[in-house]
């Protein structure tokens, strides 16, 4: 599988909120970084940020971009979600994923919130 179809099968994990599926494109190490918000290392704890707590449903994820160069794939798109407060996430988002051996080994997020 190509490094961008593993990055395809991630981002439909989290728009199904499927944890086996996103986890099964991770190594073991992985590092989930979104500066100046958190750094996480390992997949539990990269489990425990699947969800967030808040959230009501599942979230609307699209891609806009996908490139893929050597061991690295960058992913440029947008996420709408449904708190339980009523309120709305409307963000854009470029991730940058890091593969070793055919699996995720290093994420960069970086996300920005629409204002209406």
């Amino acid at each position: 599988m190509s490094n961008k179809k593993v990055v395809e099968t991630y981002m439909d994990g989290f728009r199904n909120t499927d944890h086996e599926k996103i986890l099964s494109c991770l190594n073991d190490d992985v590092v989930w970084e979104m500066p100046g918000f958190f750094y996480h290392k390992g997949i539990e704890a990269f489990d425990k940020e699947i969800e967030h707590p808040d959230a009501d449903g599942n979230p609307d994820i699209k891609i806009t971009r996908l490139i893929e160069d050597g061991d690295i794939v960058v992913a440029e798109g947008s996420v709408k979600a449904k708190l339980k407060s009523g309120d709305l996430i409307d963000a854009v988002f470029c991730d940058v994923f890091h593969f070793k051996n055919g699996k995720i080994s290093k994420l960069t997020s970086y996300l920005m919130f629409s204002k209406h």
